[in-house]
């Protein structure tokens, strides 16, 4: 049971993501903005985790690992995210941010830690990568949805800094959950003043549904799940475990959102479902040597 509890993690963040894509793309056709839903979601997680923020060491770490960690999920992040959903679906947005995941965390595992991985694994990241390009059907390259394209991969790129700081620098859930929506808060607060604002018009339906997800589910359960996985699985495996995600907000967005699931769709969930067990399939190398270590 301690060897799958990783796995349950990387599981169980996988369907929270999944659910905030989801949640995302309705909050931005509300009344709330962006900006909005990015303060709500980290004084939220704040106050949360206030206990612990008191008493955490700070002076431990240096500023530049605080603003990797905390920015690279932090208000870049989400409102690069948030702005790509006001033009692209949500299960393109799940493409695009998560299907890149194993690629950029690849690149970063063999740049950073010279991290090699089995050849059968790079093709079955890339087979990963193309399922979720083909769940897009080519609709998501069209000239007029360039922004959103754009603004989604740079958010791509923030996440993997983030993951790829986690376990550079060994942080832990802990960490993670305090220093996140710390930084968050201290460097958004004012900026959101600057921006525009719906708070007033939104319901409180609309605020306490955004608050308790993006705070709580997603800011401190999520985050914690993240930081436990990548200790113990590494960036490439948590990556690929974030690339399934286009698969179930794709069927959170039919069931929840009314977006149909395409034929093209549906080939991309297939894609993805074999390229992920085709990475979890051990090398034959390291597969005899356990018939042998074990006769």
């Amino acid at each position: 049971m301690k060897t799958l509890k990783p796995y349950l993690a990387g599981l169980a963040v996988v369907f929270i993501w999944s659910g905030w894509i989801t949640l995302s793309r309705y909050g931005v056709h509300t009344q709330l903005h962006p900006s909005d839903i990015t303060l709500l979601r980290y004084w939220t997680a704040f106050i949360a985790v206030l206990p612990l923020t008191v008493r955490y060491p700070w002076q431990r770490d240096r500023i530049v690992q605080y603003l990797v960690i905390g920015l690279g999920v932090g208000f870049p992040y989400t409102m690069l995210s948030f702005y790509g959903l006001k033009v692209l679906r949500a299960a393109h947005a799940g493409v695009l941010v998560n299907g890149m995941l194993p690629v950029m965390g690849a690149v970063a595992a063999w740049l950073l830690f010279r991290q090699r991985i089995a050849l059968h694994r790079y093709a079955a990241i890339g087979v990963i990568f193309l399922a979720n390009m083909v769940m897009t059907g080519g609709s998501v390259f069209a000239l007029d949805r360039a922004a959103g394209i754009a603004l989604l991969l740079i958010a791509a790129f923030c996440y993997t800094c983030h993951m790829t700081g986690i376990r550079l620098w060994q942080m832990n859930w802990r960490d993670v959950v305090v220093v996140v929506p710390t930084v968050n808060v201290i460097l958004f607060t004012p900026l959101w003043y600057c921006l525009p604002s719906g708070m007033a018009q939104a319901s409180y339906h609309d605020m306490a549904v955004q608050a308790i997800y993006q705070g709580v589910i997603v800011n401190v359960l999520a985050l914690i799940c993240v930081a436990y996985a990548i200790r113990h699985l590494g960036t490439i495996t948590v990556a690929l475990f974030m690339s399934f995600v286009p698969v179930t907000t794709a069927l959170l967005a039919w069931l929840v959102l009314g977006e149909a699931l395409k034929p093209w769709e549906i080939a991309g969930i297939v894609g993805c479902s074999l390229g992920l067990l085709w990475y979890s399939r051990e090398p034959r190398s390291q597969a005899l040597n356990a018939v042998k270590e074990k006769g």
